[in-house]
């Protein structure tokens, strides 16, 4: 069976161009830190402080570009250590859950919705997804082989795009939980 990259995704925001400048300042532009591994992605230099119920989470790395709704990333346990019960979803799929307050250097922004656990993922093109004998949409297990910790994760969404790079991507509790290094591979078992 194929192998393929498994990454883990820390605590992230995705912002629209409105709420960017409502934080950083009319003029106020996007600077790269580092290209990602999915085309087009990047982290950047700019960052943000999200704010619960309970308490905040300072220096959040905003991810560009642009998206058309604001989004933010958390595991299970960011979201509880500030007060917000985590809800599991798809990236992009925020109607329905729950808010917080972004905070930037020059101002913040409450949204009502947007603050996801994002589900566990592999991206994949149409040649990878063929290669893995899979399909957009289709839910699979993936075993992680690790030192003390190997464990398989179920309920694993396959995303299908010829825009991605293929790799699965975990949360830092699932990074956690498995003992993941640097360099963590995974394979499709079920």
């Amino acid at each position: 069976m194929k192998k393929f990259l498994v990454e883990t995704s820390a605590r992230h925001v995705h912002l629209t161009e409105e709420t960017f400048k409502a934080l950083f300042g009319e003029n106020a532009q996007l600077h790269v830190k580092k290209m990602l591994s999915q085309p087009g992605q990047y982290a950047c230099e700019e960052r943000v402080s999200v704010v619960g119920p309970k308490k905040e989470l300072a220096n959040v790395s905003i991810l560009g570009p642009f998206r058309k709704a604001n989004q933010v990333e958390l595991s299970m346990t960011d979201a509880r250590s500030i007060g917000i019960v985590g809800v599991v979803r798809e990236s992009g799929d925020v109607a329905l859950t729950p808010g917080c307050t972004l905070v930037g250097p020059c101002g913040q922004v409450n949204i009502s919705q947007g603050v996801i656990v994002a589900k566990r993922h592999i991206h994949a093109t149409t040649k990878d997804a063929e290669e893995l004998n899979v399909k957009n949409g289709q839910i699979v297990k993936v075993r992680l082989e690790t030192q003390g910790r190997s464990l398989i994760f179920d309920d694993v969404v396959v995303r299908v795009s010829d825009s991605y790079a293929l790799a699965m991507h975990i949360d830092t509790d699932e990074s956690n939980a498995a003992m993941c290094g640097k360099e963590q591979y995974g394979e499709i078992v079920d």
